[in-house]
């Protein structure tokens, strides 16, 4: 890795608290652009003060010829962008050579989500498929329930709270408030917010903490994993494959569509918009607003389905 890109990402991670997600994605963008350029100079490292507009051009037309998709070329620009304010800052270069270069146009896709039966369906699968395990057994008792109950608490609570599965994963005892059902959630940017949770969610959890950790410390995560370290996503994802096909679902959906369900039922349900904001802890309100063209497509296929003069 470049210096000035180790320097970058180093003060992103540390100085402006950037999620993660976003350092691992804005670091894979350098070494890539990296490697590009290093197979174009004959293995040269980019002398980031002399590169002009044209180099970035040739980039992006390089691009191109990946067959990325729009958001893929954003993505790469903007960790470009974010890393030349860095240089400007750090007196490492005078001007930004990728300012003002032209990118396709973001495709706005309406995002998918469950209805309410296929929720419910999805959410009992957990505790379906371990009692076809106990009832299947020959010991007369069954496997431990404990990764049933879990999985289905963590299901509970991301629908219930709307959580980003990194969200749900990084959760701690004692940012969970049982007086008011709220959690604290330390969300993109470290940025907090405070979130109810269901009735059903808090009794799922309780069974799994009974089951499983009755005895547990505040700072511990809320859930933990086969090793008895944090779950992770990953882990999240692959048991949420096994339960959307027990539920006749698509098993390709992915955690966050939980999410998506969770905001679009809410604004079905006649939420406002600011409130559903606050509560996905989204930035800009025209991030919550792609969920208000779901439920008008929605009530367009009701009406043309049901009208007699559609």
């Amino acid at each position: 890795m470049d210096r000035w890109a180790a320097d970058f990402l180093s003060d992103l991670a540390a100085v402006r608290v950037a999620s993660d997600h976003t350092v691992r994605n804005y670091r894979q963008a350098l070494e890539e652009f990296i490697r590009w350029h290093r197979e174009q100079a004959a293995g040269a490292e980019p002398a980031w003060d002399r590169l002009g507009r044209e180099d970035f051009r040739r980039y992006l037309r390089w691009l191109g010829r990946q067959g990325l998709g729009r958001a893929s070329v954003r993505l790469r620009l903007s960790a470009l962008r974010t890393f030349y304010r860095h240089l400007v800052r750090r007196k490492v270069v005078s001007g930004q050579p990728v300012r003002g270069l032209r990118v396709p146009k973001e495709q706005r896709r309406l995002p998918r989500f469950l209805t309410v039966p296929d929720m419910e369906r999805l959410l009992a699968a957990p505790l379906e498929e371990w009692r076809r395990c106990r009832e299947s057994a020959t010991d007369g008792r069954g496997p431990d329930p404990a990764g049933w109950l879990r999985d289905a608490a963590v299901l509970e609570l991301i629908y219930s709270a709307g959580l980003r599965v990194s969200e749900v994963c990084s959760l701690r005892i004692d940012q969970i408030d049982p007086a008011s059902r709220t959690l604290r959630v330390v969300g993109k940017g470290r940025k907090e917010r405070v979130v109810p949770f269901g009735r059903p969610a808090w009794e799922a959890l309780e069974t799994y903490w009974r089951a499983a950790r009755p005895h547990r410390v505040p700072t511990e995560p809320v859930f933990l994993g086969p090793s008895q370290g944090p779950l992770k996503p990953s882990q999240v994802q692959g048991r949420l494959k096994r339960y959307l096909a027990i539920a006749g679902l698509d098993p390709a959906l992915s955690p966050h569509k939980l999410r998506h369900s969770f905001a679009t039922h809410l604004l079905e349900d006649g939420a406002d918009l600011r409130s559903v904001q606050e509560l996905l802890g989204h930035k800009n309100l025209q991030t919550t607003e792609v969920y208000t063209h779901v439920t008008i497509e929605r009530l367009k296929a009701v009406y043309a389905a049901s009208h007699p003069r559609a």
